[in-house]
């Protein structure tokens, strides 16, 4: 991570500088804000914490608990997740504290032995190659935790308001304020109202305050689906067994029911998902009288002839199985959206709920909220157009779709029972399925289809490894100025920037027929997106992040070799940035890796969320300008270009 470009001050360098208008901010709750954030889970968090990259917009974040929470429900975060942390410079953390789910074993009705069951296979938890991150599990409170810290460290200073409760949002279509949003606030105390209410005014307004969200009622949408008979008990323990595999996550079918064990962080603590049977376990179902002792003695019953002996329990619940969706994610009525510019929206479980045995709901919300964040902030920033907040309904939606389509199949399949060949359990078929669905459990597997920031590119050969619509995926590369072994993926921040990474031909950059010198060119002059796109006095690559990639060897060139355009100046003293330029990593290069093409090299576009936005050849300067177009705003008085002199020494080269 870079620091110091404003002057060395001692301390804590992650610690950023706080914003000006933090200090002329009053304290307690303002009656204005640029958004209003409605909920502190996941979703509401995460939003809470990109906007926290845009410190000069008023963020409010509004929770009706009394304070941050303690025991989180869900626990495990996939490979894309972890990605999408280590953009906030939280990754490492996550990592080192939780546990690391590396294989599966499934375990079955032994047909040796009535009453008995055994192990019938074991896979890797994550196919090889398709993330440098690993799935991890980590209790839900601890992410939050982690993000909350982000937000206190960030030049925003941002904090959540605990005690409100909100009991309407309304959207004054007609007014042409440029806070159109009212919030209307109850404050409460244990969830019991004081008596005191505030209202606020804002420009956006984000429910993410979960299945039983106002939000979503003030702006007419519902959650449509069907809940199953089917009821699964949870349990976070401390217990001493015999069972073998209770360190590995495990599918577990007897013929008394199903369990899926899940370790936890720590070495010690376990969670197990217990199947519920609505004939031996209904009269607990019916009367709500659950108990942590009822659910263990359930457990023992499926893991015969093995046993688990409950210590502690950590943290317990009884749901019921069902999946939900809404149609659209925001207050835009149908029929109206190619008219109407979204003000209010919702995410996470506001707008997709399913089962939790599958781990996607955390993960899910997560992607919902950093989806919308970079659009927010940088539509509030004015350097994107307001018509990409249209994007987030139409994008998240097909993905809330696709997983409520898979957690119905999955769920299916994990609490079917007789092999009756009429649809019963297949243990061999869930294995399978388990196996096949890898990606899409991953993360990974999202692709967003054409739209204003999503190109339908016939340029995708270029770069096979970098599917148009779907994320960045990341590989090893050497850094060229220090020679440091960095995955490329992870030099992108989630500071609502565009990236431009430019894969060089096979020529030496120094050679005057190489065509990233001709690139350089293009992107150091008045045509440059960097020169239309960024607003005077920003750096150049606050909104356009270029970076390079060299085929060579990273001691066959030198930063002397490179155009100026990779080397850009920044800060109020013009500092060089030596960190844009990259070379192949011969172990694993990444222009094998990803299919690059060698001869003509590439030109890949990635949103700031990490998806690729577009795949073009080296020297399609207007097709990339036509591009960027409809994804950002052109500057009225574009910045300086840079490094003009080296221009024309390029031309006339």
């Amino acid at each position: 991570m870079q620091f110091y470009l404003d002057g060395y001050k001692p301390g804590d360098p992650f610690v950023e500088e706080p914003h000006p208008s933090v200090a002329e901010r009053p304290s307690g709750l303002p009656e204005e804000a640029d958004v209003v954030i409605i909920g502190c889970g996941p979703a509401g968090l995460v939003l809470a914490a990109q906007l926290a990259q845009f410190p000069e917009l008023r963020t409010v974040i509004v929770d009706r608990r009394d304070g941050p929470l303690e025991v989180g429900q869900a626990d495990g975060v996939a490979c894309r997740t972890v990605e999408m942390f280590e953009a906030f410079g939280l990754a490492d953390r996550l990592v080192h504290e939780g546990y690391q789910v590396n294989e599966v074993t499934f375990w079955r009705p032994d047909p040796e032995r009535s009453g008995s069951i055994v192990r019938t296979g074991r896979v890797d938890d994550v196919e090889e190659g398709i993330s440098e991150m690993p799935h991890m599990i980590v209790n839900q409170a601890r992410m939050l935790a982690y993000l909350r810290e982000h937000m206190r460290r960030s030049a925003a200073r941002a904090e959540p308001f605990y005690g409100l409760h909100v009991t309407d949002v309304r959207v004054d279509t007609a007014d042409a304020d440029e806070h159109p949003v009212t919030v209307e606030l109850q404050h409460v105390e244990n969830l019991e109202p004081t008596g005191e209410t505030s209202t606020i005014r804002a420009k956006y307004v984000v429910g993410c305050d979960g299945s039983r969200n106002g939000t979503r009622e003030a702006i007419g949408r519902r959650l449509e689906g069907d809940a199953t008979d089917s009821s699964w008990g949870v349990l976070d323990v401390l217990a001493v067994t015999d069972f073998p595999d209770i360190r590995l996550k495990s599918a577990i079918h007897s013929e008394q029911g199903s369990i899926l064990i899940i370790p936890r962080e720590g070495g010690y603590l376990v969670r197990l998902y217990i199947e519920l049977d609505n004939d031996r376990d209904g009269e607990m179902l019916r009367n709500r009288s659950a108990t942590p002792e009822k659910l263990a003695a359930v457990a023992n019953r499926i893991l015969h002839p093995y046993s688990i002996d409950v210590k502690h329990v950590g943290w317990w619940a009884v749901y019921e199985i069902g999946q939900r969706l809404c149609d659209r994610f925001d207050d835009v009525p149908d029929g109206e959206s190619g008219t109407r510019l979204p003000r209010v929206f919702i995410a996470g479980d506001a707008c997709h709920t399913h089962s939790a045995k599958a781990g996607q709901g955390m993960n899910v919300s997560m992607a919902d909220a950093w989806n919308l964040g970079w659009k927010l902030g940088t539509v509030l920033r004015g350097t994107s157009p307001a018509e990409v907040l249209r994007t987030y309904s139409e994008e998240r939606q097909r993905v809330a779709q696709q997983l409520i389509d898979f957690d119905r199949e999955f769920a299916a399949l994990f609490s079917a029972h007789s092999d009756d060949g009429e649809g019963g359990a297949d243990p061999e078929r869930f294995q399978r399925y388990f196996r096949e669905q890898g990606r899409f459990t991953a993360g990974v597997a999202v692709r967003y289809g054409p739209s204003i920031l999503t190109a339908a590119s016939p340029h995708q050969s270029l770069a096979d490894g970098f599917s148009l619509g779907m994320r960045f995926h990341s590989a090893p590369v050497i850094r060229l100025a220090d020679a440091k072994p960095v995955h490329l993926g992870h030099a992108a921040r989630a500071d609502g920037a565009w990236r431009l990474y430019v894969f060089a031909d096979r020529a030496h950059p120094a050679s005057s027929d190489s065509r990233l010198r001709d690139v350089a060119g293009f992107l150091a002059s008045a045509k440059s997106p960097i020169t239309r796109f960024t607003p005077p006095g920003a750096d150049p690559d606050s909104v356009i992040d270029v970076r390079a990639v060299l085929q060579q060897g990273h001691r066959d060139v030198t930063v002397d070799d490179l155009p100026p355009v990779f080397l850009p100046r920044k800060g109020p003293f013009e500092l060089v940035d030596y960190e844009k330029v990259f070379c192949a990593d011969s172990a694993d290069d990444i222009f094998d890796l990803r299919g690059l093409d060698r001869d003509r090299g590439a030109l890949v576009v990635v949103r700031p969320d990490q998806y690729v936005a577009n795949v073009l050849p080296l020297d399609a300067h207007d097709e990339l300008i036509e591009f960027l177009r409809s994804a950002l705003v052109e500057v009225a008085t574009p910045m300086a270009p840079s490094g003009q002199d080296e221009l024309d020494a390029v031309t006339t080269s």
